[in-house]
């Protein structure tokens, strides 16, 4: 039988009954979410903060190569931030580097402009924790240039302190002499109460370990890690940056939950998207098939969509993800994922399928051990 992947709520769901015992149509599966998807006490804390159990990435947010940004997207854009937000969704992880050409740091700037046009409670509006990453530039040399890098992205998105300062990529593959500058940027960037907070992102186990040490002598707590992580990116490295962190009381962030777009059903072998990603996708959907039929056959039977699937699955395993998001629809979608959770039965069988297949993600570049 010929492998159906759609990311729509099966038609076989007449009427489907979510946790907070609300009915869904599947006719119009989104429209009836309402607050809460999740109550006060399963926020999850990281550092000093407190956030939602999932964030949305903004990575699309300017990126016109890999994303077909253009600035006419921009009131969807401001839609999917009312929408996140009016859904309790406070984390919201950005750049400096994110856009492209001209547009380099663009998505920062929709989110500060997002914040300060948004028409909610005040309550609300302040409790939004903004998580940008700092690149690590060859001519970020000093921490003094750190600091400053810092300083521009608060003033794009004109905000008076970053929620969380986080270093975007390790040098230690290539440029060790660096590392040191851009640790103590971190600690200099908490010391001057520019951010609330710090975290790093691509860090590998012993990288992890390292940075946590240094920081922890300095008085500064490493409150967040970022790495790719998902059913297409669950090998022996990213279980053990989890173990790391859970003994850590560092909190994982798991960007591309979804693989790019690879997990959410939409495309197939025969039915790619335009661009670079379709290079990646034409080399490793193919092998993916037991954990996409595992994925719609647990999304049929719960009245879900593949994408909720997955995005629940990083939940689960006691990370936050951060799905990136372009239009309402992915919004809405998005926040079906909350709510609810996978068996542990249901659990086993994706990991499994994850394991059946041949393919994984390939792993970024600036990844260290």
């Amino acid at each position: 039988m010929a492998m159906a992947l759609s990311n729509s709520v099966p038609s076989a769901c007449i009427i489907c009954l979510s946790a907070s015992n609300q009915f869904y149509p599947p006719s119009s599966p989104f429209k009836s979410l309402k607050p809460p998807l999740f109550w006060p006490w399963q926020k999850v804390k990281m550092g000093p903060l407190t956030v939602s159990p999932m964030g949305f990435g903004t990575w699309a947010w300017g990126n016109q190569l890999l994303w077909g940004y253009q600035p006419s997207m921009d009131s969807q854009l401001q839609q999917v931030f009312n929408l996140a937000v009016e859904n309790g969704i406070n984390l919201f992880d950005t750049a400096d580097s994110y856009g492209t050409g001209r547009l380099n740091g663009q998505s920062e700037k929709l989110l500060g402009k997002f914040i300060r046009e948004f028409q909610g409670e005040k309550r609300i509006r302040d409790e939004i924790v903004i998580a940008t990453k700092f690149a690590a530039y060859p001519w970020r040399l000093t921490s003094g240039q750190f600091v400053q890098a810092c300083r521009a992205s608060r003033d794009r998105m004109q905000i008076e302190q970053i929620g969380i300062g986080q270093l975007h990529w390790s040098t230690a593959n290539y440029a060790p002499p660096q590392e040191l500058a851009l640790w103590n940027g971190l600690v200099a960037m908490y010391e001057k109460g520019l951010v609330k907070a710090v975290g790093v992102s691509n860090y590998g186990p012993k990288q992890l370990v390292k940075i946590h040490d240094y920081l922890k002598a300095r008085g500064v707590p490493l409150c967040s890690a970022q790495v790719q992580f998902s059913l297409l990116s669950m090998g022996e490295d990213q279980m053990e940056i989890k173990n790391i962190c859970d003994s850590l009381d560092i909190r994982l962030i798991s960007y591309s939950p979804l693989g790019l777009g690879m997990l959410t059903g939409k495309y197939t072998p025969s039915r790619l998207p335009q661009g670079p990603r379709g290079l990646l996708f034409k080399q490793i959907l193919p092998g993916l098939k037991p954990l996409l039929v595992s994925l719609r056959e647990i999304a049929e039977k719960r009245c879900k969509t593949i994408p909720q699937v997955a995005i629940n699955w990083c939940i689960c395993k006691g990370t936050i993800p951060i799905p990136g998001v372009k239009t309402v629809k992915q919004a809405e979608e998005n926040l079906g994922a909350l709510g609810w959770r996978l068996s542990s039965n249901e659990l086993l069988q994706l990991d499994y399928a994850a394991q059946e297949s041949p393919q994984r993600m390939i792993q970024n570049i600036f990844q260290t051990k």
